[in-house]
């Protein structure tokens, strides 16, 4: 494990145990920020810190328009790409690495956690998310099953890194005012606009590159299971969508016994755990879109029925980016 992925003792302000994926069990500080008791925007204090474990690293670049999938604190490829496309963007040799000339441009402007209280009003929006396709379809709403889910969607965070986070907490009897430590990101600051998209299918990962090269936004992305399902080339943008509702057509889902059996389309309600998240942008080759999924951990990492998938908070940042006509070039 890179030595820069391993959690040290720094300034405390909350005491916190994290046991990592690989064994090893870690208790120190974690720079935190101060508690936040609605469901707003934190306001977090600003500060100009080295960068010092692989949380604080995987924050900063979210906070900043990289994403690496869903924070959890350990070191990936998803991760290291995102740190390779930042430093490409800073002029700094693509290592992958927290190097001594990434420690110094890459600097964490707020500590790298904070704390939410949960609301009454926030529990009350929680939905069980139907079984099958008729059963979504005939929903109000996809909502958020629970609240580690609307949690992990809103600050970016695995399930898994929330739990370690907070052991007292009992996810399946949350109460209002409870207070979870979380990630201190939920929105990219993104400034400049979109010439170009580009995917990269090899690499799994999707970029806004400004007119003059600059990478304003890197994600990862989950590409078609078919490589006949892949297009290569130029496409275009013809449907920029916030909160879409989704049309479920049997004949793209052959696997599902369901189905088979239906023999009609369904229309399904907008929400978090609607099939295509929570952002829609069509593109010009009939049926295909770049859009979200309830699924952030599996993004880049298993494949989709064809389109081109992103967690729904990358979605919602490149939906502010995307216009009708923005070329999208699929590389191989």
């Amino acid at each position: 494990m890179p030595v820069w992925f391993v959690f040290s003792r720094l300034r405390m302000t909350r005491i916190v145990a994290l046991s990592l994926a690989a064994g090893v069990f870690l208790s120190g500080g974690i720079r935190t920020g101060r508690a936040q008791t609605t469901p707003a925007e934190p306001k977090v204090e600003e500060v100009d810190w080295p960068v010092e474990s692989g949380l604080e690293l995987q924050v900063e670049l979210h906070r900043r328009g990289f994403s690496c999938g869903s924070i959890d604190g350990v070191p990936g490829a998803q991760t290291e790409a995102a740190l390779k496309a930042w430093q490409r963007n800073a002029g700094i040799k693509e290592s992958g690495r927290l190097d001594a000339a990434t420690r110094e441009a890459l600097r964490l402007s707020a500590p790298a956690l904070t704390t939410h209280a949960l609301t009454a009003e926030e529990l009350a929006t929680l939905r069980p998310v139907p079984t099958t396709w008729v059963g979504k379809s005939e929903a109000e709403t996809l909502a958020h099953a629970s609240a580690l889910e609307l949690l992990g969607e809103r600050y970016r965070a695995s399930p898994g890194l929330l739990k370690k986070l907070n052991p007292e907490i009992n996810w399946e009897a949350v109460t209002p005012g409870a207070v979870v430590a979380v990630p201190a990101v939920q929105h990219a600051e993104v400034t400049g606009k979109a010439a170009r998209i580009v995917i990269r299918l090899a690499a799994h990962e999707l970029e806004a590159v400004s007119e003059n090269g600059q990478v304003l936004v890197h994600f990862p992305v989950s590409i078609a299971r078919k490589v006949e399902k892949r297009p290569v080339g130029e496409l275009r943008v013809t449907v920029v969508a916030p909160e879409p509702n989704y049309t479920f057509d049997p004949e793209v889902f052959p696997e599902s016994e369901e189905a088979k059996q239906l023999g009609r389309k369904l229309i399904l309600p907008p929400g978090p755990n609607n099939p295509v998240g929570r952002a829609w942008i069509g593109l010009s080759l009939p049926g295909y879109g770049i859009h979200g999924t309830p699924d952030p951990e599996k993004v880049g990492r298993t494949e989709s029925h064809g389109c081109f998938r992103l967690a729904n908070w990358d979605a919602i940042t490149l939906l502010g980016l995307v216009s009708i006509g923005l070329p999208v070039i699929v590389e191989p």
